[in-house]
Parts: structure tokens; sequence; C-alpha cells
């Protein structure tokens, strides 16, 4: 693999993992923000459902940025690519 692509490859990826720790970090200080507001209006827990909401989404986003890589990833896209190539040659 060329430099070029090699760099652009992992650009790309401090790309992606760049944005995950933004969203963490956002979500992390805006669930606090609702903990405090929710302590001092001194109603009823609600903060927890925005927590959990947006802690699924956040777990997705943590999901494909980490998890699913090895499945559905850059190294899966070339292995199908190839084959699909290897089959149109075939006929």
């Amino acid at each position: 693999m060329e430099s070029d692509e090699r760099y652009r490859r992992a650009r790309g990826r401090v790309h992606v993992l760049k944005g995950f720790y933004i969203h963490l970090a956002i979500y992390i200080a805006v669930m606090m923000l609702l903990l405090i507001i929710d302590f001092m209006t001194g109603g009823g827990w609600w903060f927890y459902w925005p927590l959990l909401g947006w802690g699924i989404g956040l777990f997705a986003h943590g999901f494909v940025v980490f998890g699913i890589t090895g499945f559905l990833g850059t190294k899966w896209e070339e292995k199908k690519t190839q084959d699909l190539m290897d089959s149109y040659s075939n006929q």
C-alpha cells in the first residue's frame, strides 16, 4: 500500500475517533448540567431519560467506531470488493 493511501486512511480514522471523543465529552457535559438543573429544581428525577436516550445513541456511535470495524470495516470492504471483482472476471 502506498504511503499516501496509508496516510489518507490514518487521517480518516483519526477524524472518526475525534468525532466520537467530542460526542462523548459533550454528552458528559450536558448530562452533568441536566443533573444539576434537576437537583436544583427539586422536581422528580427526570434527567435519566435524556441520559438513557442519548446514551443509546452514544453507545451506537461507539459500536460503529470501535466494535464494528472488524466486521464491516475497511478490510471487509476490500475483501468483498476483491471477491466481487474475481466473480465478475469469471463470467
